[in-house]
């Protein structure tokens, strides 16, 4: 049996990207489409007066940018 432990970092993607690639870091960690948490983030910035958007803003300035591929 191994005890190797396997960590996600939270980086924005550069691959799956529309904006800032917020939405597909996030994705990437949770292990979900990127498509399905836009369409959420959408909903909270609609029916939240902004929130999501404030919380994007947020992530974007927090959030590392996925280091490059080394070809």
């Amino acid at each position: 049996m191994s005890n190797e432990i396997y960590t996600r970092k939270l980086r924005r993607s550069r691959t799956d990207r529309m904006v800032a690639g917020v939405c597909g870091g996030w994705a990437h960690v949770l292990g979900v489409d990127a498509a399905l948490l836009r369409i959420l983030l959408v909903a909270a910035t609609i029916l939240g007066f902004g929130t999501g958007a404030i919380l994007y803003l947020i992530c974007w300035i927090v959030m590392p940018r996925e280091p490059a591929a080394d070809w």
